[in-house]
Parts: C-alpha cells; structure tokens; sequence
C-alpha cells in the first residue's frame, strides 16, 4: 500500500517544517497545494520531497478535493499544515501500509492551545478521518467546517493514536480565525437556505458557552477553558447574527 500526503497551504512558514518532517517516513508522495503564500511557505516546502502546485484559494473543502486529486496513489493522508502526526500515530500507519484491510481510517486529533494540549472542552478526542482510499470518498461537509464523507458500505477503522493540531500559539490567532470562521458559516448557511430568527444568536450563544464549559468540562482547563469556550460562544453568536445580515441584505435587494 502506497500513501500519498495531501496538505493545503497558506503563510504556513511557522508550521509547514514539522509537518512535513513528521509525514517523512510514511509518505510515498507529499503533494502541497498552496494559496499563493506570500511568505516562505514554498521555499521551506521545495527543500524537501514534494510535489508543489499553486492556486487560488476556493473555499476548505474545494481546495483539498482539488489537492487529493493532484495524488497519484489511492490512499491519502490529508492533513493540515499546523498538524503532525504523533509516533504513535506513525507507527501505526506503518502497520496499516504493511496490511491495509479497511477503506478509511479515524484517527484522535489532540489540540495544542498556548503551548497546552486541550483534553476538555469538546476538543478531545475530536476523531477524525483522514486517511481513507479516494476512489471511495471525499471531502464534503459545510465550510469551514469540512469533514471526509465516505460512500455507503465502506469499512471503517478506528486508531486510537494522536494527531497533533497546534492550532493557537496566541489567544488573539483565535479570535481573528473565529471572526473569519463565523463569515464563512454564515456565508455557507445562507447558500445552504439554513432559517434563523431575531433570537436565534442569543440563545445559540448561551447554549455554546453551557456545553463547551459546563457540559464538555471545559473549566477543567482553567483559564484556558473560559478563553476557548468564550470565544466558540462568541463566534456561533457571530455566525448567526452575520446570517441575519445576509438575509436582511437580500430582502433589501429584492425591493
């Protein structure tokens, strides 16, 4: 069984070494699709073994389809530039290279926030499918928010082995992704036709902080709990207020 890694890219400099440096021994080819960094994203990418192709950015899951269709081998390995896989996870892909029986295979992704890894909050074990065949699924979902969607009757496996996300190394990265997150959803529901009403962010925005600090034990994470489940809150209450938006505007435009 050959693999091919597949990962997107966008000023990732600060991300894309360890990524790559961890995927070394398991790839068979890494293909790097990049948004048209304007930072050292490609000259740190060229230093190693892959197959770099450029593009405009369009959208989360167009543009990793885009990259997994770029991969010459079935089996792909799509990851994120600010993930890395764990040994445990390597060694266990090892295994799988060795005697692949299943068409896809659902891995746990631990979160690094600030330099901790976040085990609360709803944020772990936040298993994930990336490694799967191509022939038999792709990514779908709703951006930015995109997941793998498998056909019907594939086998499934799951690992219980780590996928490293630093996803924060600041708390104010957070809150500029999840302004930019809630746009995109918003964006995606409008298109999608997803109904909201006057009220709906209030109430969305109470029920998100009670489940991802309450309910998901995010306050076992101390303060890095209240600051991420604050921020998750105020990002679903933007979603939805940015909806309203989308839908008063359209209204405006039809009179």
């Amino acid at each position: 069984m050959k693999i091919s890694v597949v990962i997107i890219t966008f000023n990732e400099q600060k991300n894309i070494e360890r990524c790559l440096l961890s995927v070394k021994d398991i790839a068979d080819e890494i293909i790097i699709l990049d948004s048209l960094s304007t930072d050292k994203t490609k000259e740190i990418c060229l230093k190693y073994n892959v197959k770099f192709f450029e593009q405009k950015f369009l959208g989360h899951i167009e543009q990793k389809n885009k990259a997994m269709q770029l991969a010459t081998n079935d089996y792909v390995l799509s990851l994120d530039a600010d993930e890395a896989l764990s040994d445990k996870l390597k060694t266990e892909i090892k295994k799988i290279k060795k005697n692949c029986n299943y068409d896809a295979y659902i891995f746990n992704r631990l979160n690094n926030y600030c330099g901790k890894w976040i085990k609360h909050c709803g944020w772990y074990p936040d298993k994930k499918l990336r490694l799967w065949n191509r022939k038999k699924g792709q990514w779908g979902g709703t951006n930015p928010h995109d997941k793998v969607i498998m056909q019907n009757n594939t086998k499934i496996k799951y690992i219980n082995a780590d996928l490293l996300h630093y996803s924060y190394y600041a708390v104010n990265e957070h809150i500029i992704q999840s302004d930019k997150f809630a746009k995109i959803a918003a964006k995606a529901y409008f298109k999608n036709k997803k109904k909201s009403t006057f009220i709906t962010p209030y109430y969305k925005v109470v029920w998100k902080f009670i489940n991802c600090y309450f309910i998901k034990t995010g306050f076992l994470e101390k303060k890095y709990g209240f600051t991420i489940c604050k921020i998750s809150a105020n990002e679903t209450f933007k979603k939805y207020k940015n909806l309203n938006s989308l839908y008063k505007n359209s209204v405006k435009q039809q009179d």
